[in-house]
């Protein structure tokens, strides 16, 4: 099986080294010297790796052939891509490889569907699964234990403990805020109703007295 595990950036300096765009859990196996990978576009590929450096907190490369900056900018955007085995698992328990948590139904702990990961992004400060909803619509699921409780490969499902708001859908927001909306306009209706009606007794009362009065006169 064959699995993105990075993408190449802009050259650095002018021996050929790439900044690279990391898409693996673990790049000293997979992005290590002496790895060939294959690449998106296919033409410009394999690429074999000669080096690899950590600097300023990103991960430098320089393949073989290559070994001016005009070779490395000629890279730019390139996807590298790995060969997998299938039933290769991560060394760590709580690990998976993108291609196990692809197509994966995702439902609340209470059993309401959610829908199916499409897509795994893999941000800097954390991983989101890319979910599309039974009506097309997407939302994204923060992969983090707090929100993902239970990965079940077996039942190829994923588990989640939604925070209010998260996974809210549009149709019943616009329904909650209908719902205020005729509450809003209920109780102004209520209170005009209210004003009616004492304005109505005040000036019954004034009637009243004004025809007490031309009746003590007259008699």
């Amino acid at each position: 099986m064959q699995l993105v595990v990075a993408r190449i950036g802009r050259a650095h300096g002018i021996k050929g080294e790439v900044t690279v765009e990391v898409r693996t859990d673990e790049p000293e196996l997979r992005l290590a010297p002496g790895a060939v990978l294959a690449t998106d576009p296919a033409a410009k590929g394999p690429l074999t790796i000669e080096t690899g450096r950590v600097h300023s907190g990103r991960l430098l490369l320089r393949f073989e052939g290559v070994t001016d900056r005009t070779g490395a900018e000629a890279l730019r955007n390139l996807l590298l891509i790995a060969d997998v085995d299938p039933e290769e698992l991560p060394e760590e328990e709580d690990e998976y490889y993108d291609h196990q948590l692809m197509d994966l139904d995702v439902v609340t702990k209470d059993g309401v569907e959610v829908g199916r990961i499409t897509e795994i992004s893999h941000l800097p400060s954390q991983d989101l699964f890319i979910v599309e909803r039974p009506d097309g619509s997407e939302v994204m699921i923060p992969f983090v234990e707090a929100i993902v409780t239970e990965i079940d490969l077996e039942e190829q499902r994923a588990v989640i403990d939604p925070p209010p708001g998260l996974i809210d859908d549009r149709a019943e927001i616009a329904s909650a805020r209908d719902e205020a909306s005729d509450e809003k306009a209920d109780a102004a209706s209520d209170e005009t109703s209210d004003e009616t009606s004492s304005e109505t007794s005040d000036e019954t009362s004034d009637k009243n007295e004004k025809a007490d009065d031309e009746t003590g006169d007259g008699s």
